[in-house]
């Protein structure tokens, strides 16, 4: 009852900042022209509130919903190509070149000089977080349309990083008033607040393509059942982040779905100081028994792709370049047992020296596909006579950091910027922040140094390859799935699509028919 007056609630709200105060054709006119998004990734739990990218992630909420624009651009394979830049010219290691396009503006009119690129860089690495220790810029400087990039050391994925949501290209001269910042994208924001967002057209686009709607209201709707419900009752124009239970009610004629495969990955990290994980026929046999299709198909309803490594097969370097151990339970207790694990009381877990295989399995609750992967993962090993010990809270990382953990579960974007190396660094080297099994392989430590100091996406992507596989081979993690970013939409709805990179949500091409 309670969900049901908050979804009404809500629906009071969105018709009345949806529709004017007119009725008949006006208010039919702008129906047309008016567009209503409701979405679970906008709001203070994400760290993205407001349009200003120089703070937190809130750069993801300026360049998803059509505010900002960066340099360069992800398309379908997550390959660079120039948006607001031209092109550019590596000078040298340290030295990039980037040449601004002749015709774009700011939402406001004024032009986007090599002037106002090096203001707009420098406000962000004064500024954010994150974006120094990435850029490793050293100086700016800029003459016309020109904007040169002299970085402290060799960053091949310069231009990768630059194409992060942070890197959307704002007139800093203009402040940042009400979490409002001025962009170059088809629309801009002209009132924010921490639920809400609402665009207005932007007249002064500069792309082929123009905006085609007058309104758009981004609502944070993070309730799942109240957001099945409002688009139900036909007061949102399209949603994302829908309930996997709930995503089903809408694969029909009376609306439209739009999936892609993304980088964000399931994966579970085998802890390396943990006696009985040390064997590489453990791991291995652990690997072999995760059943990534039923977890795929029945638990998440259809809404990832059963994973081969930590990359999807739409990257150059994702799972069609690897190869990983197959599902296969009888090699699995075979594995078991040529190391000695045989179940020698008939309790059902296999033991060796007078004690059971009981291992410790931690992951947390706010990603909502991580306990289905626990269940899972628990009632798989107990087919091979693993007794998996399953602890999800939402308090992990003091279990992490004092080690009280066998496996560790987590969900990770692993190529936000179209590059390989950042998972590498940040999840697999010896010493990486984010390395939860304590994985120390020499092999994949020297590609490291060598994939860092390495020009050309061709060349990285194989380095990446060969990575990886390494990974695959020591069965140093296991893959379960690749989630899908899904959008349900009204059937008139056209030009809202999916994209790998969970960047791009609001273009120039949306519109409704």
């Amino acid at each position: 009852m309670q969900k049901k007056l908050l979804a009404a609630i809500l629906s009071t709200g969105i018709l009345f900042t949806g529709c004017g105060n007119g009725g008949g054709n006006n208010q039919a006119a702008e129906d047309k022209t008016t567009f209503t998004y409701g979405t679970v990734a906008y709001g203070v739990a994400m760290e993205n509130v407001g349009t200003n990218p120089h703070e937190s992630y809130s750069g993801w909420s300026c360049i998803r919903y059509g505010i900002g624009e960066t340099l360069f651009k992800f398309n379908e394979q997550m390959q660079l190509e120039p948006w607001i830049a031209e092109s550019f010219e590596q000078m040298d290691d340290f030295t990039i070149q980037i040449k601004i396009k002749d015709n774009v503006v700011f939402s406001n009119g004024k032009k986007v000089d090599g002037a106002a690129v090096k203001k707009c860089l420098e406000h962000l690495i004064e500024n954010h977080d994150r974006a120094p220790h990435d850029l490793k810029i050293d100086s700016i400087a800029a003459v016309g349309q020109y904007v040169t990039i002299h970085s402290t050391e060799k960053l091949p994925a310069l231009l990768n990083y630059l194409s992060d949501p942070y890197g959307c290209i704002i007139d800093v001269e203009s402040g940042f008033d009400d979490g409002i910042v001025i962009g170059t994208g088809p629309y801009k924001a002209v009132d924010v607040s921490d639920t809400e967002i609402e665009l207005a057209k932007n007249e002064n686009y500069w792309g082929e393509v123009k905006p085609k709607l007058e309104k758009i209201f981004i609502k944070s709707i993070t309730d799942g059942d109240t957001l099945t419900m409002a688009m139900q009752n036909g007061e949102l124009d399209a949603v994302q982040g829908l309930p996997y239970s709930s995503l089903q009610l809408f694969q029909n004629d009376k609306y439209k779905l739009s999936q892609v495969d993304t980088s964000r990955v399931y994966q579970a990290a085998f802890n390396f100081y943990t006696p009985a994980l040390q064997d590489l026929n453990v791991r291995k046999a652990i690997s072999m028994a995760i059943d990534k299709e039923n977890f795929t198909k029945v638990l998440l309803s259809g809404n990832g792709t059963p994973a081969v490594g930590p990359f999807p097969a739409n990257l150059t370097f994702g799972g069609n370049a690897v190869t990983a151990v197959s599902y296969d339970l009888e090699g699995a207790k075979k594995l078991l047992a040529e190391s000695g694990w045989i179940d020698s009381d008939g309790d059902g877990y296999v033991d060796k020296d007078g004690k059971n295989l009981e291992l410790r399995y931690l992951t947390y609750t706010s990603r909502q596909e991580l306990p289905l992967l626990a269940e899972s993962a628990q009632a798989n090993l107990k087919l091979i006579g693993i007794d998996l010990k399953v602890n999800a809270t939402d308090n992990y990382k003091t279990f992490l950091k004092n080690g009280e953990y066998d496996i560790f579960s987590k969900a990770i974007v692993t190529a936000p910027t179209g590059d390989p190396e950042y998972y590498f660094t940040s999840h697999i080297i010896d010493g990486a922040v984010d390395n939860a099994g304590n994985y120390n392989n020499y092999y994949v430590n020297q590609y490291e140094n060598e994939l860092h100091n390495t020009f050309g996406a061709a060349e990285r992507s194989a380095l990446a390859v060969k990575m990886t596989q390494y990974i695959l081979d020591d069965c140093a993690l296991f893959y379960a799935s690749n989630l899908k970013m899904s959008f349900v939409m009204k059937p008139n709805v056209e030009g809202f699509t999916a994209h790998p990179s969970d960047y791009y949500e609001i273009r120039p091409e949306l519109e409704k028919k």
